[in-house]
């Protein structure tokens, strides 16, 4: 059993059945200050007593009886303290014991949130005597209550009780002021509401205990800007801080909006205890339709020229007090009377509000020279009720009509006449006149020709009379569909002056003009009919009546044409030609056919048939050298063809020719005797035009024997003139023994030298000379040896291949053995 002193009582709480104690209302709480409690034995307990507390001293379990019960668990109720306490601290809140330490040494504590647990350090017990207290002022819009448990253990540490739990409430205290959520408040009404009228809500929060006084509002409103119409036009719930209207008048116009101060105080309003704050509730007074538009002049002008569309007349201007760029302030035009033909309309311009008197119909000055239109304004939405339109809502406006210069039109236009085709020039075909609008002005229209294809008419020009200058053929290929459409201009000499068009349409009617024509005018038949037809039919450029049915016949000349062709009628529009004969030579013929329309006073015509007879396939069909003629290649285009094959052909041979001639002039300038081939001394060859003093600079030791040159006294290629471009490589000889006296040869050179520059038929520029020289002696002697067979045997020939080409083959066949 726990004993529980609090301020000076004995608090004993015990519970007859544990299961049922749920709640506080199981638990029998005694409260004295002087008690006796007196077990089920009647065993007095004296007061226990410490320091200002008085205790209280329970029996014990096994005195004054033998009876055993069975032990009970103890609730403890709250403990109330009170929030934001002065102190001093710590302040002893309570003191627990158990009843066994009458026997023995005891040591309490606690546990839990504001203990042990965070916060810590909050409650403190003395583990000797069980006094709670508590270290701090407590905040209960912090934490409003404490959950600890209380443990009784002996010095072993062993645990005589069971824990107990002890709940610690924090008493509220009337220390926050209330807080509105908003410091400033936004609402609306419409004007002219009537009382009654809701506009807003506005709440504010108080963290003080809201089931207590501390936190329990009061709403008030201490002010109204403007105060107007009256200082008193709202009113506020002071529990629910609802905003409505108590007063009429509320006018967009005058007064747009207010601006009222709401107040809330806790301890339901109390002005000497409670706590109060303030907030700002803006109200916006919303436009309604209460204000017709209202035009800024009863009468409007504007003038617009005739003919003329979407052209703005005038502007009609209008006042409006409701809110601008709104549907209580945008205005709708509406014409009321004054134009029953709606050639005019009054559209919105949506930044100026104003009406835009629009000419949406072309106005004739001849018909009309003034228009007094009504106009009535109106907003997108209707007005408030009770509000009426005044009469500046309606408006009138004058419009003067100018007469302009208008173009003179035909009537009527295009114009239509039928004529039989073929009508002769200078004929007159009929007056196309034009008329001018402006009956108002004096004015002359002329006429002139804007368009006229196959140059067929001509109009006078201040009648309009149209006659013809050439024949109307309905077969122009100028007529469609049997109508051919010219186009005149009509001009007055207004100011300026203004021209109108007409089209006259002539419908032709056909007449018998035209011969028939056989189609088609080329065909082609085998050499061998079998059977073999062409069918043909005619071309017309009438219309029925005046073309078919046609009568097909063969002309009488010439006489072959009907010996060897026949001609059938098949229908009214075909016919059939075939041969006659059992046999036709491949060529080309012209059949004359005599062919008659059906026309009232018939035409006819002898037309040509070209027939293309071939030589034919097995199928039937011309071989491909008749089909190339039949596609049209004539006898005069075979000609050209062969003409121009000829003139290429004698081109080529001219080519080949001068390319040889060109040939034989190269080789004529070229040396004699090819230098490989040669085994005497060699002439050097220069192709120059004149080296001028230059040309007396030779080296006469290349015209000695090869074999009289060491091979270091040879002349290397740098030696040679500039200009000097051998034709062929220089042979390279073997070497011999020298000739005693070369020098001859260099006397022979000078002189045939000096002969051709004395001669006067030389040419004037440096050319090439030939000197048929031979040398003075040879290295090879007597050829005699030669006529011998059988010492040629004998005789070394090996030498012979150092000579040249040629001479090795001299060598092979004398030198050689007998095989």
């Amino acid at each position: 059993m726990w004993i529980i002193l609090q301020g000076g009582k004995v608090v004993i709480n015990f519970c007859l059945h544990k299961p049922l104690c749920s709640s506080f209302q199981d638990v029998i709480t005694l409260e004295t200050t002087n008690i006796q409690i007196i077990t089920v034995q009647e065993v007095a307990v004296p007061p226990v007593m410490s320091k200002d507390l008085k205790e209280i001293a329970f029996p014990s379990r096994n005195t004054a009886s033998q009876l055993k019960r069975m032990k009970r668990d103890w609730v403890i109720p709250p403990i109330n303290v009170p929030e934001n306490s002065r102190g001093p601290f710590p302040l002893e809140l309570v003191r627990i014991r158990s009843d066994h330490d009458k026997n023995r040494s005891l040591r309490y504590s606690v546990t839990g949130p504001g203990a042990d647990q965070p916060p810590t350090g909050i409650f403190i017990i003395d583990p000797i005597s069980g006094e709670l207290s508590v270290n701090n002022p407590l905040d209960r819009e912090h934490i409003p209550t404490f959950h600890l448990r209380a443990h009784a253990v002996d010095l072993n540490g062993n645990q005589v009780e069971n824990p107990i739990d002890i709940v610690i409430n924090v008493i509220d205290m009337n220390d926050n002021r209330p807080e509105f959520t908003h410091q400033i408040w936004n609402g609306t009404v419409p004007e002219g509401s009537k009382p009654g009228t809701f506009v807003m809500t506005v709440t504010s929060v108080d963290k003080d205990d809201p089931r207590t006084g501390n936190g329990m509002l009061r709403y008030k409103i201490l002010s109204q800007n403007p105060e107007s119409p009256t200082s008193n036009m709202f009113t506020i719930n002071n529990k629910t801080g609802g905003i409505i209207t108590v007063a009429a008048g509320l006018d967009r116009e005058k007064v747009p909006q207010y601006t009222l101060i709401i107040q809330a105080t806790d301890m339901e309003g109390n002005p000497v205890y409670g706590l109060s704050n303030t907030a700002t509730a803006v109200i916006r007074v919303t436009d309604v339709n209460d204000n017709p538009p209202e035009f800024a002049a009863e009468t409007f002008f504007g003038e617009v020229p005739e003919n003329r569309v979407n052209v703005i007349v005038a502007n009609l201007t209008v006042t409006d007090k409701d809110q601008p760029n709104t549907q209580a302030w945008n205005a709708v035009y509406k014409i009321t009377g004054g134009d029953p033909t709606g050639r005019f309309s009054v559209p919105t311009d949506p930044t100026t509000n104003e009406g835009l008197v629009t000419v949406v119909k072309p106005i004739d000055y001849e018909i009309s020279r003034t228009y007094v239109l009504m106009v009535e304004a109106r907003n997108e939405v209707p007005l408030a009720r009770g509000i009426h339109s005044p009469r500046q809502s309606t408006a009138t406006v004058s419009i003067r009509v100018i007469d302009v210069n208008e173009s003179p039109y035909f009537e009527p236009n295009p114009k239509l006449i039928k004529l039989e085709e073929g009508v002769m020039s200078e004929a007159t075909l009929t007056t196309f006149t034009a008329q001018d609008p402006d009956r108002f002005m004096q004015q002359s229209i002329r006429y002139s020709k804007l368009s006229d294809p196959a140059n067929w008419l001509r109009i006078d020009p201040n009648t309009g009379r149209i006659t013809t200058i050439a024949v109307l053929d309905r077969e122009s290929p100028f007529v469609r569909n049997n109508l051919y459409n010219a186009t005149f201009l009509a001009s007055d000499n207004g100011v300026p002056p203004a021209s109108g068009t007409g089209t006259l349409q002539i419908y032709l009617l056909d007449i018998n003009d035209n011969a028939p024509k056989v189609f088609p005018q080329e065909a082609e038949i085998c050499e061998k009919p079998e059977p073999n037809a062409i069918n043909i039919t005619a071309l017309d450029g009438d219309l029925n009546p005046n073309a078919g049915p046609f009568a097909f016949e063969l002309a009488h000349r010439p006489s072959d044409v009907r010996r060897n062709w026949t001609i059938t009628r098949i229908s009214g529009d075909y016919a059939q030609v075939s041969l006659k004969i059992g046999f036709l030579e491949s060529g080309i013929y012209e059949i004359p056919i005599i062919i008659t329309d059906s026309g009232n006073l018939p035409m006819s015509n002898t037309s040509y048939l070209r027939v293309k007879v071939c030589q034919c396939d097995i199928n039937g069909d011309c071989t491909d050298q008749q089909h190339i003629i039949a596609a049209g290649l004539g006898t005069g285009a075979i000609i050209s063809i062969l003409l121009c094959i000829i003139i290429l052909l004698i081109l080529v041979l001219l080519f080949v020719v001068w390319m040889k001639r060109r040939d034989k002039e190269r080789q004529a300038k070229q040396l004699l005797i090819d230098p490989e081939d040669d085994v005497r001394d060699n002439i050097l060859k220069y192709d120059e035009e004149g080296g001028g003093e230059e040309d007396q600079d030779y080296d006469l030791s290349q015209l000695q024997q090869p074999d009289t040159i060491e091979p270091d006294a040879i002349k290397p290629v740098g030696i040679r003139r500039l200009d000097e471009r051998p034709l062929h490589p220089e042979p390279q000889y073997p070497m011999r023994s020298a000739a005693p006296h070369p020098g001859d040869i260099g006397d022979f050179i000078n002189e045939g030298l000096k002969a051709a520059d004395n001669d006067p038929t030389a040419p004037p520029y440096d050319s090439l000379l030939v000197f048929d020289y031979e040398g003075s002696s040879s290295t090879a002697g007597s050829l005699s040896s030669l006529n011998s067979s059988s010492s040629g045997g004998d005789q070394d020939y090996d030498y012979l291949n150092d000579w040249g080409p040629r001479f090795r083959k001299l060598a092979d066949m004398y030198g050689g053995s007998d095989d």
